[in-house]
């Protein structure tokens, strides 16, 4: 056994959907059903039940699930104490903006028991660049959210979160439930500076042009709303000072809270990093 087709095996039980198991690893779907199947045949049994209701885990393919983490976890560490050993004892982070996500506390927790040895170092930036410094070297990995141009990138999806309109506590629309992107038209939107990735800047104005004033970090935006009377948009589960308040806006996409790194990028570090993230944001 592979330890690659291991990893398809463990995203396919984890997610247990194929097409999202696909996504999660940056591949089509139909390469990844030959690979399960090819190893069902070298395991000599059924590992996933499939049926118009769906996929499960049958009795083997728990225990395969079991070992195959195992394996992962000790092909990790052997790379790290190599990388170690080479004199790579360091990784950069780079965080968007809020670091308060309650997944990148576990993610910290989790990093630090399994590799107490390895220095992490923070850097934060503001929302202008979504790539929280890939581009430029200055991190190794990003915590960040998409969409933004991933060319020459790897992306690789945390969490996705709906999405709110922040507005005054005595706004006429914060007394609704819930609002669509037209209900907004017309009003003025925080902005991001020229030169901002335009996919980024895109998706945080509702996918329409807007008019307002420039921000660059999320005080900024939260200030805009309180003084102007602004819009603008947060995840949800972001609770705003109690002068604001946040409508959930049910036709705008997702928020993709997502780990990025540079493909190019061979550094052993990031494959356990990337692999501890997504257990801590599942949790």
């Amino acid at each position: 056994m592979e330890l690659r087709t291991l990893r398809y095996f463990v995203a396919v039980a984890e997610e247990l959907h194929f097409g999202r198991a696909a996504a999660r690893l940056h591949m089509s779907q139909p390469p990844l059903s030959r690979a399960i199947k090819q190893l069902e045949t070298e395991v000599g049994a059924t590992l996933l039940d499939r049926s118009s209701a769906g996929v499960a885990l049958t009795p083997a393919g728990a225990v395969l699930l079991d070992e195959a983490r195992g394996l992962l976890d000790r092909a990790d560490r052997v790379r790290l104490r190599v990388a170690a050993a080479a004199g790579a004892t360091s990784i950069t982070v780079g965080l968007l903006g809020d670091s308060s996500d309650r997944g990148a506390t576990r993610l910290a927790a989790a990093y630090r028991r399994q590799h107490p040895g390895i220095e992490v170092r923070i850097r934060e930036t503001d929302l202008t660049d979504p790539t929280c410094g890939l581009r430029t070297g200055r991190v190794d990995i990003a915590l960040t959210r998409a969409p933004f141009d991933e060319t020459g990138l790897t992306v690789h999806e945390l969490r996705a979160d709906p999405v709110g309109a922040v507005l005054r506590a005595d706004d006429p629309l914060a007394r609704c439930d819930h609002l669509e992107l037209a209900d907004l038209a017309g009003r003025r939107w925080f902005q991001f500076p020229d030169g901002t990735d335009p996919i980024w800047r895109s998706y945080w104005n509702g996918g329409e042009p807007r008019e307002g004033p420039v921000v660059r970090a999320v005080q900024e935006c939260l200030q805009a709303v309180l003084w102007n009377g602004t819009v603008g948009m947060t995840p949800l589960g972001h609770n705003p000072p109690e002068e604001l308040t946040v409508v959930p806006v049910v036709d705008m996409d997702a928020s993709r809270v997502v780990a990025a790194w540079r493909r190019s990028d061979a550094n052993p570090l990031i494959r356990s990093f990337v692999r501890i993230a997504t257990a801590a944001y599942r949790d």
